[in-house]
């Protein structure tokens, strides 16, 4: 019995024996909505260029602090109330890609009061 070969892509041969891809999520954290969405295109347009197979940005819920607090330091006076809120936007982007390759990606520069949060997971 003669056994029938694969066709190959031109280009991708060897290249899964070679390194080991790992799933890799990005997680940002600001309370500045216009510098989190910056740095999330700044690290697609990124992975872009490397070839990386994205998922994102994934954006969840927005998480509103709240505090009430009484006007007054002394607790005299009629009784008003200052309402404070912060909001905290997340996204979360999703990588599958060699770690080597990461540093490369996350050297761009952040903006201010944008966290960044990198977790890597082997591929199973």
């Amino acid at each position: 019995m003669a056994s029938v070969a694969q066709p190959v892509k031109p280009g991708k041969q060897g290249r899964e024996e070679e390194q080991s891809f790992h799933r890799i999520r990005i997680t940002l954290t600001s309370r500045n909505v216009r510098n989190l969405e910056k740095v999330c295109a700044d690290l697609l347009k990124e992975a872009k260029k490397q070839d990386l197979r994205v998922k994102g940005p994934v954006r969840l819920p927005t998480k509103i602090l709240h505090i009430t607090t009484r006007k007054t330091p002394c607790g005299e006076g009629s009784k008003t109330w200052d309402r404070f809120e912060m909001r905290i936007h997340k996204r979360l982007i999703d990588l599958h890609s060699p770690s080597e390759v990461v540093k490369q990606i996350t050297s761009i520069t952040i903006e201010p009061g944008v966290e960044v949060e990198v977790t890597i997971a082997h591929n199973a």
